[in-house]
């Protein structure tokens, strides 16, 4: 793929110049903490909080046990980066619920819920992505907030994916009964289902406050040109996509455009759908792992989409309280500066 892209189509310039604006300041944030070589001419970037060790090779690192507790970044605040369209800050690491959340009441899967919300909201997060194809999710997530000590504090997502603009209406209302959630923080079109119809649902419902940000999602890169193509020709407040350390190819195109045109990335399967853990999470953590504040692979998986500046905030999906807390880790301390980040994606693969 070409990593040219064409000046994409302007409709409101002055309202394009401040979204720029705040995905610059966005960028300007995330690449200080990546440590890039600018940082320290900036009074606002600090990168002595950003550690560049010499990595060895995973083949030379010395064996270390995987440590079964979050580690000293767990303990840190979470970084934000802004919603360009609006620079509310947003919490770098959330909560996916396909599978995890879809269970019934009563069962041992369903009262270790809480604890997942907890620890998400105990470390600063607030993001959390549903949709009304992952079963019973969007129910559990509306019980559990409503019994939460912070159901303000949350960011709820979720999204419309069915055909015609009447079907998508009737959808989205039952998601907003079902999340509890009146306004929706964040309604996408997924899989670009009929999306022109529903974009323009999306459209009057952000005008009269039933939702505050609408986007798109998809999670193939076959899909990327539909995307790219929808990126350019409408104002969209987010999208979100598959991004990981060894599905790359969003760094092509979708991902300066989204800097490009001030719009927020979510980024899905950060683990390759499981696959990756699965294949290498037995493996001992490499010496550079604790520079980045890292104590296991998930959250260096994690860091390695962090550190990549257009990524607003990354949703591994999780059912269990332990695995948010290893997650919500990653959102603090030093994240990787682009030759850490090819390193680590060399070293993987």
């Amino acid at each position: 793929m070409q990593s040219q892209h064409k000046r994409p189509r302007v409709q409101d310039p002055e309202a394009h110049r401040m979204r720029r604006r705040a995905t610059l300041r966005s960028l300007g944030g995330a690449l200080a903490l990546a440590g890039h070589n600018y940082a320290a001419s900036s009074p606002a970037m600090h990168s002595s909080d950003v550690r560049q060790p010499a990595a060895p090779s995973l083949a030379q690192a010395a064996a270390q046990p995987e440590r079964t507790d979050p580690g000293p970044a767990a303990a840190m605040t979470m970084h934000t980066r802004p919603i360009p369209s609006s620079s509310q800050a947003l919490p770098v690491v959330g909560l996916g619920t396909y599978v995890g959340f879809d269970v019934e009441p009563g069962t041992a899967a369903y009262r270790e819920l809480p604890g997942v919300l907890k620890a998400l909201f105990d470390a600063g997060g607030s993001v959390i992505d549903s949709s009304p194809m992952y079963g019973r999710a969007e129910t559990t997530i509306g019980e559990l907030l409503e019994e939460s000590r912070e159901p303000d504090g949350a960011f709820v997502a979720t999204k419309v994916w069915t055909s015609s603009r009447e079907r998508g209406i009737e959808q989205m209302t039952q998601s907003m009964q079902r999340l509890k959630a009146k306004p929706i923080d964040l309604m996408q079109i997924h899989n670009l289902v009929d999306w022109r119809a529903h974009l323009l649902t999306l459209k009057e419902w952000k005008e009269l406050g039933r939702i505050r940000y609408l986007g798109v999602s998809h999670y193939t890169p076959s899909a990327y040109p539909q995307l790219e193509a929808v990126m350019r020709e409408h104002t969209l407040d987010f999208v979100q996509l598959n991004y990981s350390i060894d599905e790359r190819e969003a760094e092509a195109r979708l991902l300066p455009l989204a800097a490009d045109l001030g719009i927020a990335v979510i980024a899905n399967r950060p683990f390759g759908g499981g696959g990756l853990l699965r294949r290498h999470g037995q493996r001992p953590l490499p010496a550079w792992a604790s520079e980045l504040g890292c104590s296991s692979w998930a959250q260096v998986l994690l860091k390695f989409v962090l550190g990549h500046p257009a990524v607003t905030c990354v949703i591994p999906g999780t059912g269990k309280a332990r695995h948010m807390l290893d997650n919500v880790a990653a959102g603090s301390g030093p994240l990787p500066d682009l030759a850490m980040r090819e390193r680590m994606a060399a070293e993987w693969l």
